[in-house]
């Protein structure tokens, strides 16, 4: 796997999602399941994530998530900040981590 398009099909697939949920202003929540609205990317746009969520959240009523793909074993400080983001501003934030070896 390589690009966000096929983590986000096996990860809405495995948690019975609806891919690509369109809003009523035409942005696409990544995923929405029964209780979470969740935004997928790679590491580096961990700061992009944390506003996506929320948003979509904030449309759909769910619980805000973020599914961070990390390719890289240097990516772990991507997931460190996104994590302490959440704790500092105490958000409601879910977060599942990705990867090669863990898809």
């Amino acid at each position: 796997m390589g690009a966000e398009r096929d983590y986000q099909k096996l990860w809405c697939a495995q948690n019975h999602g609806k891919m690509e949920y369109r809003l009523p202003d035409s942005t696409r929540v990544d995923c929405l399941t029964k209780t979470h609205a969740v935004e997928m990317d790679f590491g580096h746009k961990w700061a992009e994530a944390i506003g996506q969520s929320l948003y979509y959240a904030s449309c759909t009523g769910k619980r805000a998530g973020v599914v961070l793909i990390m390719n890289k074993e240097k990516d772990v400080r991507f997931l460190r900040r996104l994590n302490e983001a959440i704790i500092y501003a105490k958000l409601p934030i879910d977060v599942w981590v990705m990867d090669k070896a863990n898809p």
